[in-house]
């Protein structure tokens, strides 16, 4: 048996892959004055629920598995413009409908056991119509039924088809044009429809994957991508290994990627990771213990690590569940909405590492997005308390006790629920319990409905506002209340508010998308179905050695590219 210099070096990269800041690592100098060499550690505080493309609607999922998956296309980690992928070219017709997308040659899929002699094959374009085509299935290896739905000619028929249990040919509007050429016709010019596609529902995976192992899919990541799986126990530890053969180089020609590895934690206790961020244990810390948020002002004087910081393209906001009493009356969501003053919570409890807002869930930073056509929802509690008297409860007299549901593993949760407690308890005289849930309870709770009133958050997965905004769209509602809502959990249904929505979809005259988005959000602040908070500024830690790692408001992460100074590694 053979072995190269190259697989023997990540072998021995990997061995040490949980070494300490005082052991170096092997470097290999690359063209363009980069280096080869290295694993990235990272830690997610957060259990993951799922690392299969149709399932990833959590950020730290997604952080993990857009190194082992990709698209047609993809962001640029630094500005998020849509970029070639497994397509290394594609053009649009005439009628601004129709795309033809070249898929690119040599590209394999990781080894794996579900292939059958272990040995990845090459991509196709039959793998990408039959991957595309499952985003049009309902089933439950799918939450993201959502995304060609009225857009792609045929997915809503493929997708009524398979619901009633009737044979399908497949949706009408993905086709294979020969092994390596695809068309997908829209059924109108749709402007965000390369955006979409670099969402991480539209990735591409080999169907041998869900024929091997069925609903264990969401734990045997296998894609394209620059790493693949070399060991995963969930919930404790997940190394990841440079894909030897990955397809891409970079403009000096270099193979990517140039980390040997990447290796993961799953510590949920924010102040230990970041004691292993300080201790030169992790490459990156991400959202820090809100007790320790003034490291990013003293970062200049004790230096020793990179702080990064963007706009964040996220909101915070709290859900209510508007079948069960009290909430039904929407004086009474109002009343809560007025009660809370937003700016303490960003300026006090969150130490100014956010952005109150005061007209709904749309991040600040679209310059054309007319953000004053939203109603505001200012903090005034004696509104507050009129409106609260009007529906039957002077002075929270007679109102049951609310129970404000957060989970324990993000920025803040617990401590914003508690400030937002004694508001409400103050102002209104309302009684509120809080209820701290691990993340997967909680929003398995959310989900199926047994929540009354929580917390809840979303981070663009792509920068525009109607991805935010897609959260609560009718069609995304099962018939059954039983059956859980994945994405909108509100289970907010308005055919004004689905209209301008699907209008805003299909313009392609960006002034004119932006107004009907902003519409249809005006709809949905007005009716309080959800109380919206804050949006985090993203704040990002590095270690001093690692290179050519810009942040972005979504906190998507492309390590493709990533590479460590053997340097300035050294010399901490």
């Amino acid at each position: 048996m053979k072995f190269s210099w190259s697989a023997l070096v990540l072998l021995a990269s990997l061995l040490v892959v949980g070494c300490g800041p005082s052991e170096k690592p092997l470097a290999r100098e690359a063209k363009g004055g980069r280096y080869y060499g290295g694993v990235f550690n990272a830690n997610e505080a957060e259990p993951l629920r799922s690392l299969f493309p149709l399932t990833l609607t959590q950020a730290a999922s997604h952080r993990v598995a857009s190194q082992v998956y990709e698209g047609l296309v993809g962001f640029d980690q630094g500005d998020l413009s849509v970029q070639p992928r497994l397509a290394e070219a594609w053009s649009l017709d005439a009628t601004g409908t129709q795309y033809t997308f070249t898929i690119r040659k040599g590209v394999r899929f990781h080894d794996d056991a579900c292939f059958p002699d272990g040995r990845g094959r090459e991509l196709t374009a039959a793998d990408v119509v039959h991957c595309l085509n499952a985003v049009a299935t309902p089933g439950d290896m799918n939450q993201l039924d959502w995304l060609f739905r009225d857009h792609v000619v045929g997915a809503n028929a493929h997708y009524a088809a398979i619901k009633a249990g009737r044979a399908s040919n497949g949706v009408e509007g993905i086709v294979m044009l020969d092994d390596h050429t695809v068309r997908i016709t829209l059924a109108s010019p749709w402007a965000g429809f390369l955006q979409v596609l670099a969402h991480q529902g539209c990735w591409i995976y080999p169907p041998e994957l869900v024929q091997h192992y069925g609903r264990d899919a969401a734990w045997h990541p296998v894609g394209t991508g620059p790493f693949k799986v070399r060991t995963f126990t969930r919930g404790k530890l997940m190394v990841l290994e440079r894909n030897v053969d990955y397809w891409a180089v970079d403009e000096h020609g270099n193979p990517l990627p140039f980390l040997d590895g990447v290796k993961y934690t799953f510590e949920p206790n924010k102040d230990a990771e970041l004691e292993a961020f300080l201790n030169g244990r992790l490459s990156v810390v991400y959202e820090l213990p809100i007790t320790r948020t003034g490291l990013v002002d003293s970062a200049a004087s004790r230096g020793g690590f990179t702080v990064q910081s963007a706009p964040g393209l996220s909101v915070q906001f709290y859900g209510i569940n508007v079948r069960r009493a009290p909430f039904t009356d929407p004086r009474v969501r109002m009343a809560l909405a007025m009660a809370i003053d937003k700016q303490f919570l960003v300026d006090t409890v969150l130490k100014g590492l956010g952005i109150a807002t005061y007209r709904g869930l749309v991040p600040p930073g679209f310059a054309d997005y007319p953000y004053d056509l939203v109603p505001e929802r200012s903090y005034d509690p004696d509104a507050a308390r009129t409106l609260l008297k009007e529906a039957g409860f002077p002075g929270g007299q007679g109102l049951p006790t609310i129970v404000l549901q957060v989970n324990s593993d993000g920025f803040g949760y617990v401590r914003v629920a508690e400030a937002v407690q004694s508001m409400l308890e103050k102002q209104l005289g309302v009684s509120v319990v809080i209820s701290v849930l691990p993340g997967e309870q909680h929003f398995e709770q959310i989900e199926r409905g047994r929540a009354q009133f929580w917390r809840e958050g979303w981070i663009l997965d792509h920068p525009d506002p109607e991805n935010v905004l897609a959260l609560f769209q009718g069609s995304q509602v099962p018939a059954d209340t039983a059956t859980p809502s994945y994405l909108n959990s509100t289970r907010y249904r308005d055919p004004v508010f689905d209209s301008l929505f699907l209008l805003a979809q299909r313009s392609v005259d960006r002034v004119e998308h932006m107004r009907l988005l902003a519409e249809a959000e005006a709809r949905l602040v007005t009716d309080a179905y959800v109380l919206p908070l804050y949006h985090e500024r993203a704040i990002r830690l590095l270690q001093p050695w690692v290179m050519n790692m810009p942040i972005n408001g979504m906190e998507y992460r492309d390590l493709r590219t990533t590479w460590f100074d053997p340097q300035l590694r050294s010399a901490h």
